[in-house]
């Protein structure tokens, strides 16, 4: 398993956070999260975007700005409630990574 395997979830919990936060846009979020260190090109970013979407995490519109035409995504009731959710998965999972959880092993 190579490492952007194990990031994809992270990537998309990125989006959903940053949607969450207000409206975003391809550039803005590829910008985004390369400062979080992930390079994504916009023929890897876009289908993820349209994957959210097909799921009901996000929906977009598309928005003339400065003459240009920008599809906008924003997030849904359902990506609001998946995002609340996999806050809590992340949370339990810090705990094991970097507080010594001492819960079951399995």
């Amino acid at each position: 398993m190579q490492d952007k395997d194990l990031y994809s979830g992270l990537i998309r919990l990125h989006i959903l956070y940053h949607a969450g936060e207000g409206p975003i846009f391809g550039l803005e979020i590829i910008q985004e999260l390369a400062r979080h260190g992930y390079q994504l090109s916009p023929g890897t970013l876009y289908p993820l975007l349209h994957g959210m979407e097909k799921r009901g995490y996000l929906r977009s519109e598309t928005r003339n700005v400065s003459g240009h035409f920008r599809r906008i995504y924003k997030i849904t009731p359902k990506g609001k409630k998946a995002l609340t959710r996999a806050k809590e998965k992340v949370r339990e999972l810090f705990g094991e990574l970097f507080e010594g959880y001492k819960g079951s092993r399995f």
